[in-house]
């Protein structure tokens, strides 16, 4: 009798379910932020190999991760993470209408591009985190001129990725009336030292990299130095790997959110009916390491206002 109960208990015994989680991205999986994503999925309960199996495809081609994100939807996985460019977006709508899609959207607008109804109510199979900050690249260079004396010139680096971030930029510069100097980077890896070849910031001249998930940071930050150039970025990564100075909201709580709308779409929620939330919390970090280096003293109106210094 013991045998046979213990038999049929394990017969009643359901196998463990694993979800299946794709995530198509320019980001490589080691970056902080997707690091926070995977911590707050095992916060919430889902191990890798466990309960959760996860398919991470990372390029710089835009095509291909847009390629990559009907190949998922086809391998019907449970849900998928994009990231917030463009073309992923417009494939997740498109090629994967069947797959409930969340996104960490940086300075990608799906309501105005009609992907999604409302933010409230976004009413197809895309919900998420997005981020406008296509005018916070005019903050950026307010704050520059704060920290860094006499400037005259301000050179703007930007991509594919961040070129809507020009024309504010533009505007920014023409309202400081300081000249603004464009340079298009092409084909990541981004060769830095050449796109700052004839720049000196003992004339003047400071840089500013627009947010484009294809940078490197160290290896501008290296190029800036050799150069002398203050610089200004949009994430707390950036002043960490040099950057004089980062403004920008918390890019690793926008992926910690993104891991909850997961959460709730494997326990049954439609991306319909969940809201498309939006960061409320912006940090500036300064880097006195990189100041020493350029022989700058950041006024004390910027350091009261920061929100870490790194010494």
């Amino acid at each position: 009798m013991v045998g046979l109960a213990a038999a049929t208990a394990n017969a009643d015994e359901q196998p463990t379910r694993i979800f299946h989680i794709g995530i198509v991205t320019p980001m490589p999986r080691s970056s902080p932020e997707r690091v926070a994503f995977e911590d707050r999925l095992r916060e919430l309960g889902y191990v890798e190999g466990r309960n959760v199996a996860i398919d991470y495809v990372q390029s710089n081609d835009l095509d291909r991760l847009a390629a990559a994100v009907g190949e998922m939807a086809r391998n019907r996985i449970d849900v998928l993470l994009i990231g917030g460019q463009d073309e992923l977006i417009k494939a997740a709508v498109t090629t994967a209408r069947s797959v409930p899609v969340v996104t960490t959207a940086v300075d990608s607008d799906p309501l105005a591009k009609g992907y999604i109804a409302s933010l409230s109510h976004p009413g197809g199979n895309l919900t998420g985190v997005v981020f406008q900050q296509l005018e916070l690249i005019a903050k950026r260079l307010d704050l520059l001129t704060q920290a860094v004396p006499h400037i005259a010139r301000i050179v703007l680096l930007y991509d594919a990725a961040s070129v809507d971030q020009l024309a504010p930029a533009k505007r920014a510069a023409s309202t400081l009336g300081i000249p603004l100097e464009e340079i298009d980077l092409k084909d990541p890896p981004y060769d830095y030292e050449y796109a700052l070849a004839g720049t000196d910031g003992a004339r003047g001249d400071v840089v500013v990299m627009a947010s484009t998930p294809f940078g490197r940071t160290a290896k501008l930050t290296e190029a800036a130095l050799r150069h002398h150039l203050p610089s200004i970025c949009g994430r707390r990564a950036n002043a960490e790997a040099g950057c004089l100075l980062s403004y920008g909201a918390n890019f690793t709580d926008m992926f910690r959110l993104a891991a909850d709308y997961v959460d709730k779409i494997l326990k049954g929620a439609k991306p319909a009916d969940l809201p498309v939330q939006q960061p409320t919390k912006f940090e500036l970090i300064v880097n006195l390491k990189t100041a020493k280096a350029l022989g700058l003293t950041i006024p004390q109106t910027i350091l009261g206002r920061a929100d870490d210094v790194i010494e």
